[in-house]
C-alpha cells in the first residue's frame, strides 16, 4: 500500500527545480517517476524516500500537512539542498491549494465558518477545484469599479505568467515535463505575489492538468486541459496589456457585506465533491423577492464528507435545523452577512430563527417553473461566459419523460413546440444516488416530472437535475412522502417503486410523451464541423506546437478546413489555418540555420482559434434549447 504524500506548495517546488544544474534538470521527469511508491510514512508524521544507500529525502508537513517552507524538505546528499533526490521528492507530492486569507479579529460581525467549494464541481470533474477561502470581512468593501489600474509588478507578473504558458503550450503534454510545470508555478507565484489569484488560479489548473495527463490517471479530459490552457492564456495576456478589470484579476478574499434581515425559503440541497479532496453540502436558499443565496458546508473529507454533510447541522446563527431541515423549511435572519456570490457567512452578529417550509408550487420557487426553460437559459448565456451565475444558477421547467437514450434521459418540456432536452446527473459518482434515480425515472415514460437542476452550458439542451417533485394537478407523476414537501433531492435521497405510480395509471398517460425515439435529439453542436478545430486545439495540447505543424503539411489542412468553409464557419476554418501556418513557421538566421521561434505567435493564434471555438459552440448551445414549430431543433446558424 503506498503512503500517502503531503501537499506542496507551489512556490516550494518552483525553487527546488529552479535551483538544479541544466544536466539535472534533463533527468527530473525520470527520477520523479517512481518516488511516489518508494515513499515511507514515519511515526512522527513525516515522509522519507531513499534513493540508493546514501541519499534520503525527507519531507516535515506543518500543523496544516502541508510542506510550505523549503526547509521542510531536506536530502542527505552531499548536493543538498540543490539536488536532484529533492526536487524529484517534492515533485512526486500533490500541489497545495493556495493558502486561504489570514482570519479576521475577532470583533468582526461575521465570518465564514466552512470551506466553501463551488457547487458546480462534480465528482468526476478531472480539473481539480481549488477551495475557497475560509474566512472573510463582512466589513463593506471597496467596489470593483473603484479599483486602479494594475501596477508596474502585475503588468510584469502577467507579462511573465504569458511567457511560461506560452512555453507550455508550445511543449505539450509529451514535453510538459517538471521543468516546464516550474517555470509555470514560479510564474503563478509571482502573480500571487502581485495580486492576481485568477491568474495563479488559472496557472494551477493547468499545472494539475499537465500531471493528470501526464500520469495517465482515468479522471483526465483532454478537453478541460484545452479550456483550463485557453483560460490561462486569455487571462495572463489580457493583464499583460495592462486591463485592469476586476473579473480579471480576481478576488483572494470573499468580501462579506452586511445584508440587514432576511427571510429566506430552502430550494434544494446538492453534495459537493472535489477533486482536492475536499466534500460536504451546498443548500440552495431564495428569497420572497427571488434573490438567492446558499449556506455551505465543505471541509476535507471527500466521498465520506459528502455523503454525511447532507445531515450536519446548520453553522448559522444559532439555528437548529441541519441542512436535510432547511432544505424543506426556512431562515429569518437578522444581522445577515452575504458575499457577492449570495453565500451567507456565520459570525457572532447572526441571528437565526427557523421557518415553516413551503412547497414549490407555493411558494417563492413557484416563479422558477412559470417560464420556459429556453428563456431562463437565454439569460443565462446572455451574461459573460466567465461568470460565476452562468456555471451556477438554477432553472426548473415541467418535463414528460420520452425515455433513456445512450449514458442520458431524453424528457420533453411541458410547452408547445419543445425541443427533447437531455438529463444528466448532476454527480456521477457511482456512490452518490444521481444516476440511479435517473435510471429509474427513465423507467417510466410519460411520466410527468417538475425538475429543478442546472443546464450545461457546455452541451447542447442538457439540463442536470439537482431535485425532482411531482406536477400539481397531473395524474401520472411522483407520489412523494408528505414530509417531503413536494421534492426529493436526487444527491441524497433514492426513489424507490413506492415513489411512482402504479403500472395501471401509465396507460392513461402513454400518449403524453409519444414513442420513446429509436435515435437521439437532434444536437447541432455535434453535427456542425467545429469538431475539426477542436480536434486540432486538443492535438497542440497533448503534442504540443510540432504536433499542430503536421496539419500544415501537404494537402491536410484543404481536406480538413473545407468542410468547415462549406458550412459557413469561414472564420473558424481562417483561424485553424492560420493557426497550423504558424506552427510550422520555421525561421533561419542570416547563415541560413534555423531558429527556434518565439512562442508567443502560436499561442496568439491558438488563443483566437480556441476564443472563438468557444464563442461559436456557446451559440450552438443556445440555438439547441430553442424549437421550430414542428418541435424539430433548428440547424446550426
Amino acid at each position: 500500500m503506498s503512503t500517502e504524500l503531503p501537499p506542496v506548495a507551489p512556490e516550494v517546488l518552483a525553487e527546488a527545480v529552479e535551483s538544479l544544474t541544466a544536466r539535472l534538470r534533463k533527468k527530473l521527469d525520470d527520477a520523479t517517476a517512481g518516488c511516489a511508491a518508494a515513499a515511507t510514512g514515519e511515526a512522527d508524521g513525516s515522509v522519507t524516500f531513499r534513493f540508493g544507500e546514501d541519499a534520503v529525502v525527507t519531507l516535515r508537513p506543518g500543523p496544516a500537512g502541508t510542506v510550505t517552507e523549503a526547509g521542510q524538505a531536506t536530502c542527505t546528499c552531499l548536493l543538498a539542498p540543490r539536488c536532484l533526490h529533492r526536487a524529484a521528492a517534492l515533485g512526486a507530492a500533490p500541489l497545495a491549494d493556495t493558502a486561504p486569507p489570514e482570519p479576521e479579529p475577532a470583533g468582526a460581525a461575521g465570518t465564514e465558518q466552512t470551506t466553501a467549494v463551488e457547487p458546480a464541481e462534480s465528482a468526476a470533474s478531472a480539473e481539480p477545484a481549488e477551495p475557497a477561502e475560509s474566512a472573510a470581512s463582512a466589513e463593506p468593501v471597496e467596489s470593483a469599479e473603484s479599483v486602479p489600474a494594475l501596477t508596474a509588478a502585475q503588468v510584469g507578473a502577467a507579462t511573465a505568467l504569458w511567457h511560461a504558458a506560452a512555453e507550455a503550450l508550445a511543449a505539450g503534454v509529451t514535453a510538459g515535463g517538471a521543468v516546464v510545470q516550474a517555470e509555470l508555478l514560479r510564474a503563478a507565484h509571482t502573480a500571487r505575489l502581485a495580486g492576481l489569484p485568477r491568474a495563479e488560479a488559472a496557472a494551477l489548473r493547468v499545472v494539475r492538468g499537465l500531471r493528470a495527463a501526464r500520469e495517465r490517471r482515468t479522471a483526465h479530459r483532454l478537453g478541460d486541459l484545452t479550456g483550463s490552457f485557453r483560460e490561462l492564456l486569455y487571462t495572463a495576456g489580457v493583464l499583460a496589456s495592462g486591463t485592469a478589470d476586476p473579473a480579471l484579476t480576481g478576488t483572494s478574499r470573499r468580501a462579506y457585506t452586511q445584508g440587514g434581515s432576511l427571510q429566506v425559503q430552502g430550494l434544494c440541497r446538492e453534495p459537493v465533491l472535489s477533486a482536492t479532496g475536499y466534500g460536504g453540502v451546498v443548500t440552495h436558499l431564495l428569497a420572497p423577492d427571488g434573490s438567492r443565496y446558499s449556506i455551505s458546508d465543505v471541509r476535507p473529507g471527500g466521498l465520506a464528507r459528502a455523503r454525511g454533510a447532507g445531515r450536519a447541522s446548520v453553522a448559522l446563527g444559532g439555528a437548529t435545523l441541519d441542512h436535510a431541515g432547511l432544505a424543506r423549511g426556512g431562515l429569518r435572519i437578522v444581522g445577515a452577512t452575504v458575499s457577492p456570490e449570495g453565500r451567507l457567512g456565520a459570525g457572532r452578529g447572526v441571528k437565526a430563527t427557523p421557518l415553516p417550509g413551503a412547497a414549490w408550487s407555493d411558494g417563492p420557487a413557484a416563479p422558477l417553473f412559470a417560464r420556459p426553460a429556453a428563456e431562463a437559459v437565454a439569460a443565462l448565456l446572455a451574461t459573460p461566459a466567465e461568470a460565476a451565475e452562468a456555471e451556477t444558477a438554477l432553472i426548473g421547467c415541467d418535463v414528460t419523460v420520452v425515455g433513456a437514450a445512450g449514458d442520458h434521459l431524453l424528457v420533453r418540456e411541458a410547452v408547445s413546440h419543445a425541443p427533447l432536452l437531455r438529463l444528466l446527473p448532476a454527480h456521477p459518482h457511482p456512490e452518490l444516488p444521481h444516476t440511479e434515480n435517473l435510471r429509474r425515472i427513465a423507467s417510466y415514460p410519460g411520466l410527468r416530472l417538475r425538475v429543478l437542476g442546472r443546464p450545461d452550458l457546455d452541451r447542447a439542451a442538457t439540463l442536470r437535475p439537482v431535485a425532482v417533485g411531482p406536477v400539481p394537478g397531473a395524474q401520472y407523476t411522483l407520489r412523494l412522502p408528505g414530509e417531503w414537501l413536494g421534492r426529493a433531492d436526487l444527491g441524497y435521497e433514492r426513489l424507490q417503486g413506492e415513489h411512482f405510480p402504479p403500472p395501471d395509471a401509465a396507460a392513461a398517460a402513454a400518449g403524453e410523451a409519444g414513442p420513446v425515439p429509436a435515435a437521439d435529439a437532434p444536437d447541432p453542436l455535434a453535427d456542425a464541423p467545429l469538431w475539426r478545430v477542436r480536434r486540432l486545439l486538443e492535438t497542440g495540447v497533448a503534442g504540443g506546437r510540432r504536433a499542430v505543424a503536421e496539419a500544415a503539411r501537404g494537402t491536410a489542412a484543404q481536406a480538413a478546413y473545407g468542410p468547415l468553409r462549406r458550412a459557413g464557419l469561414t472564420a473558424a476554418a481562417d483561424l485553424a489555418t492560420a493557426l497550423a501556418a504558424e506552427a510550422d513557421r520555421r525561421p533561419r538566421d542570416a547563415f541560413g540555420r534555423l531558429a527556434d521561434p518565439s512562442p508567443d505567435g502560436y499561442a496568439w493564434a491558438w488563443l483566437a482559434a480556441a476564443t472563438h471555438l468557444a464563442a461559436a459552440e456557446r451559440s450552438l448551445v443556445a440555438a439547441s434549447w430553442t424549437a421550430t414549430p414542428d418541435g424539430a431543433t433548428p440547424a446550426a446558424p
